[in-house]
């Protein structure tokens, strides 16, 4: 297998600039790393969205997706260019299985309410996380200074990427690994390893880290893409 394109998606309240330090670490190493926008609209918009992205590119495609990023690469990883998937801190919903579905399962572990709604013009609305609590629940590893730029730089999501059914699950095909957290609130510890048994993937535990780990762990989050993309390029010429 040639050498793949590394495509980071990153998840709600978030842009692709948190991926910064890891795309700096990765680009290092001579790979074709890209981190776009995920438009956050909806889970089927957007994996369509990336999806295109994907059609665009040549040889293999190794999806890397953070939070709410993981529902988007599942989906869209059923392109026949994707060789594998990597879930930071991700969400690995099953076909026919929504965000809210799988959280569920195992309720979040921050307490009290994070999420505000925001009104749009139309009528509707769409949801960012209170600004007071960005830092506890979602960066608790970070600086004071870092969390609280992120917590006024957020960017906000539609409900319906919560709410609408993943229409594939990529994980069912395609390898897969998964780092996360142990001090990961929105997406607690049980929710993680139960999601990644159900997918066979890899996993790396990270002692104490947030849910925002690619930042306070990069070397770690870039490890753990390297050692995937390390074994697919391996497997393909066995």
């Amino acid at each position: 297998m040639s050498k793949p394109t590394i495509v980071l998606v990153h998840g709600s309240f978030g842009d692709a600039s948190s991926w910064r330090s890891v795309f700096d670490i990765l680009d290092g190493d001579e790979y074709t790393v890209l981190a776009p926008a995920n438009p956050l609209r909806g889970l089927t918009s957007d994996a369509s969205y990336l999806e295109g992205l994907i059609d665009q590119l040549d040889g293999p495609v190794v999806l890397v997706g953070h939070s709410y990023g993981g529902p988007v690469i599942t989906v869209a990883g059923n392109s026949d260019k994707v060789a594998g998937l990597v879930y930071v801190a991700g969400l690995a919903p099953d076909g026919g299985e929504s965000v809210g579905d799988l959280q569920g399962r195992f309720p979040p572990l921050a307490e009290g309410t994070v999420l505000q709604p925001r009104p749009l013009p139309d009528g509707g609305a769409e949801l960012s996380v209170d600004p007071e609590r960005f830092h506890e629940v979602f960066t608790a590893d970070l600086p004071d200074v870092d969390a609280a730029f992120m917590a006024h730089a957020q960017r906000p999501v539609s409900p319906a990427a919560f709410e609408e059914p993943a229409t594939a699950a990529a994980w069912r095909a395609k390898p897969s690994w998964a780092v996360f957290g142990t001090g990961d609130l929105p997406v607690g510890p049980p929710l993680h390893r139960f999601q990644y048994e159900r997918a066979g993937s890899a996993v790396t535990e990270v002692e104490g880290a947030s849910h925002f780990l690619m930042l306070s762990q990069p070397e770690i989050v870039a490890g753990v893409i390297r050692d995937a993309v390390t074994a697919l390029t391996a497997s393909a010429v066995a």
